[in-house]
């Protein structure tokens, strides 16, 4: 069910009100005579402020006043702003959290045409970072006009008002998105897409392996198939080394590396990745059938002999379905002396030891028809129209190499028997049971990386 917040609306709002963000003339043109005069005595850069010292006319010593410095949030931070549709956007970015837990902002929507005209759209907000959020949480604005903007191809502006409260009174004006004059084409809005699947990778952070992106790339271009598209965030993850290994796929038009370095500055949960996976899901929401949500440490598995093609007909009925986890031990490996070229083995090659508890709830990831979906999450979406699927153990997968992403080098850490084949290996008090599902996939992976994108060739 589609979980909506709607915020107070008000017709006349744009006529009774002025913008914080728009000063009168005559206060523009103060402020312009004041910043020519500083000008002459600026102070050096070290000893600037961002805020004047107030002056205390107040003669009455009973009478307190407070003075207020700066700016702790921003009451809209805009990642991106994206057409859904003959007649709806949605505008993705950060908010101050306190400002929604505890007050009222709301917004509006309008679309000012290049020939003159202007309507306006009720605006609904969604939060889905279910809570996590910090100093900052994610907002998905959805404006939803009554007609078609920009039918006539005359090109336009989407204005954002975004409030600070319940008064109509006080409002930020933003130019959230702009369509050039004859660049609509309602046709990108309907199937055929240009990808089956596109890949919708979370925030890349810390010292991640490139020998282990390498294998995951190898791997799901392998698995997805030629009509498939692999989108990665860059929050400071991506060293040299790993835009080393992507970069021949993104020459082969296989991936894209957005640079997300300045999420930084705002102080959201987790590298502000509920953030970076709704920007995703809205920007590339018509580029493909589905699109997966999953991590660089974990691998998509059909177990039974299941094809994707088959698996997904039958799941086109439900809008998202969720993915089990088989949990792989990081550290765990077979002693095994008659491998050939050990040292040369993938990461999944050797890490072949599967946490073998049952009886809990394991975290999931999903996929989901993009075109049906509102708003998104980590683990799976609460803003879609349609069902949703969590049965499907016997027909996807996917391992989990848990910590395994930033260990460079050898990743095996503890060698055990060849018996432990056949039996349960007891590590930091876990059981483990033996599992080459993946293993046996490896010389078929690589032989499709070389005919793809030839020799790859790690830094060391």
């Amino acid at each position: 069910m589609v979980i909506w917040n709607l915020q107070p609306y008000y017709e006349n709002l744009l006529s009774a009100a002025r913008p914080c963000s728009a000063p009168s003339a005559s206060a523009s043109a103060s402020a312009a005579a004041a910043n020519a005069s500083l000008s002459d005595t600026a102070a050096p850069l070290a000893d600037k402020k961002f805020t004047t010292q107030k002056t205390n006319s107040n003669t009455d010593p009973n009478k307190r006043l407070f003075h207020s410095y700066g700016n702790a949030a921003a009451l809209f931070v805009q990642m991106g702003a994206y057409r859904g549709g003959a007649r709806t956007f949605a505008v993705v970015g950060l908010a101050s959290k306190p400002i929604h837990v505890f007050g009222h902002p709301w917004y509006k929507c309008e679309w000012i045409s290049n020939n003159g005209s202007s309507i306006k759209a009720k605006a609904y907000k969604m939060l889905p970072d279910w809570g996590y959020g910090r100093v900052y949480t994610v907002v998905v604005v959805n404006c939803t006009f009554s007609v078609k903007p920009n039918e006539d191809n005359a090109g336009g502006k989407l204005i954002l008002y975004a409030y600070y409260g319940e008064s109509p009174k006080k409002y930020e004006k933003i130019t959230a998105l702009e369509e050039e004059a004859g660049s609509y084409n309602e046709s990108k809005y309907e199937p055929p897409y240009e990808y089956e699947y596109v890949y919708c990778g979370s925030s890349l952070y810390g010292n991640l392996s490139a020998a282990r992106i390498r294998e995951w790339m190898a791997y799901h271009t392998w698995f997805f198939g030629g009509k498939s598209h692999f989108v990665f965030h860059d929050a400071g993850g991506v060293s040299a080394e790993v835009r080393a290994v992507l970069e021949p796929w993104v020459r082969a038009g296989r991936a894209t590396i957005q640079d997300i370095r300045a999420q930084a500055e705002y102080d959201g949960y987790y590298y502000n990745q509920f953030l970076v996976v709704n920007d995703c899901l809205h920007r590339y929401r018509h580029s493909a059938n589905w699109t997966f949500y999953f991590d660089v440490d974990e691998y998509i598995y059909l177990p039974d002999g299941n094809s994707l093609e088959s698996v997904l007909k039958e799941l086109s009925v439900y809008t998202q379905f969720t993915i089990e986890q088989n949990p792989m031990s990081s550290a765990l490996c077979l002693n095994d002396s008659t491998q050939d070229e050990y040292s040369r083995q993938w990461g999944f090659e050797k890490l072949v030891f599967r946490d073998s508890r049952t009886g809990f709830r394991r975290d999931r990831k999903y996929a989901i028809q993009a075109k049906n979906a509102f708003a998104t999450g980590v683990h799976m979406s609460e803003n879609v129209i349609g069902n949703t699927s969590h049965n499907t153990e016997t027909k996807i997968r996917y391992y989990h190499y848990h910590n395994s992403i930033t260990v460079k080098g050898e990743p095996c850490r503890e060698l055990v028997p060849v018996s432990a084949k056949k039996n349960v290996t007891w590590y930091n008090k876990l059981p483990f049971v033996f599992d080459d599902n993946m293993r046996k996939l490896a010389n078929t992976v690589k032989e499709f990386e070389r005919t793809a994108i030839g020799t790859v060739q790690l830094s060391s």
